[in-house]
C-alpha cells in the first residue's frame, strides 16, 4: 500500500476510487465504504482513502483521543486491500480550502477521481460547506461518478464513531464489536516491568499504548491476544495497576493462557472481548495474587 503524508502536492499514477471520511474506529459503515472501492478495482482504478493526518474533532478543540491510531488504521487499510491511503494534511490553510476548489484540485486534478463514495455525514472544506450534493454537481465536469453510502445499524442503531467511543468509555466491549465487526484492539510493543506476574507464576506482558489511543475503563477484562500471527487466549488489566504500579502510568497488562514464551520487544494486538470487574487496590501482594488466579480461571472457563 501506497501512503501520501505530509504533503498536499501530489499526483496518483492512474485514475482511482475514492472512499472520502474521517474513518475513527474503522467500524462496519466504513468498512462498506471500503468495500465499494475495493470492488472498482476490477475496473482497473487505483483503490484510495482519503483521509486526515489529524482528527478534525482533535483539530477543532473537541476529542483528543482516537479509537483508531495512524499505525492501526494503516495495518487494517492495507490488510483489506487500499492501494494507496492519503492523509492529508489539517491545518488552517487547507481547512479554508473552498470547497469547489478542494474538488477541483484534489479529487478531479490530483487524485485523478474516476469514482468516489461518502457516508451521508460528508463534509469537507471551508467551514465544513462541501457534501454530497457538491460532489453530484461536479461529477460530470470532472468525469467521475459519486455515490452515496447509507448508514449501517446494529439493533436498530446507526453505528458511528461517536457510538462506538461511547461503548468504549461504558466499558461495552461487547457492543463495541457488533459495531466494529471485531473486538476493540490495542497494539504495542511488550515493554519490561517490574516482572511480579513473573515471580508468583502469572507472568504477563506489558504494552504502553499510544497517549492518544482510546482506552475503556480501567479493570481486567477477558481478551485475545495476536503475537507472530497466531492468536491466544487471554485476560488483561487496563489502568494504572494501583496495587504495584506507578499509579500513573496507563498500560495493558496480560496473562497469555497456555504461552511460555519471551515475548519482550515484540509487537502484539490486544483485543478486549468483555469487562470482568473494575481495577482495584489491594492491600497486599498475595491479596493480589489470589484474585489474579480467580480472575484466570474465570477467564478459562469464559473463554
Amino acid at each position: 500500500m501506497q501512503i501520501v503524508e505530509q504533503t498536499t502536492e501530489f499526483r496518483l499514477s492512474g485514475r482511482s476510487a475514492v472512499a472520502i471520511g474521517k474513518f475513527d474506529g474503522i467500524h462496519i459503515g466504513h468498512q462498506k465504504l471500503i468495500h465499494k472501492i475495493i470492488e472498482q478495482k476490477n475496473r482497473g482504478l487505483l483503490a484510495t482513502v482519503f483521509t486526515f493526518d489529524t482528527s478534525v474533532a482533535a483539530f477543532f478543540g473537541g476529542e483528543e483521543k482516537e479509537l483508531t491510531t495512524a499505525l492501526e488504521k494503516r495495518r487494517i487499510f492495507e490488510q483489506m486491500g487500499v492501494d494507496i491511503l492519503i492523509e492529508f494534511p489539517l491545518n488552517l490553510k487547507t481547512a479554508a480550502t473552498e470547497p469547489a476548489e478542494f474538488v477541483r484540485r484534489y479529487l478531479a486534478e490530483q487524485m485523478r477521481a474516476a469514482y468516489i463514495c461518502a457516508g451521508t455525514d460528508l463534509s469537507f472544506g471551508k467551514n465544513g460547506a462541501g457534501n454530497f450534493a457538491l460532489l453530484g454537481k461536479y461529477a460530470d465536469r470532472y468525469g467521475y461518478r459519486a455515490e452515496l453510502i447509507d448508514k449501517v445499524r446494529v439493533d436498530g442503531n446507526v453505528v458511528s464513531s461517536t457510538g462506538v467511543r461511547a461503548a468504549v468509555r461504558r466499558g461495552n466491549m461487547e457492543y463495541v464489536s457488533h459495531m466494529l465487526g471485531v473486538p476493540y484492539s490495542v497494539s504495542g510493543r511488550v515493554e519490561h516491568g517490574k516482572k511480579l506476574g513473573r515471580t508468583i507464576g502469572m507472568p504477563t506482558a506489558n504494552l504502553v499504548p499510544e497517549k492518544d489511543k482510546l482506552l475503556p475503563p480501567s479493570g481486567v477484562y477477558f481478551s485475545r491476544v495476536l503475537v507472530d500471527g497466531l492468536t491466544y487466549r487471554g485476560i488483561s488489566n487496563v489502568g494504572c495497576k494501583p496495587t504495584v504500579g506507578d499509579g500513573h502510568t496507563v498500560s495493558v497488562e496480560t496473562y497469555l493462557y497456555d504461552f511460555e514464551e519471551d515475548l519482550y520487544g515484540k509487537d502484539i494486538t490486544v483485543y478486549l472481548l468483555a469487562f470482568r470487574r473494575p481495577e482495584m487496590k489491594f492491600d497486599s501482594v498475595e491479596h493480589l495474587r489470589r484474585q489474579m488466579e480467580a480472575d484466570i480461571a474465570a477467564g478459562r472457563n469464559c473463554l
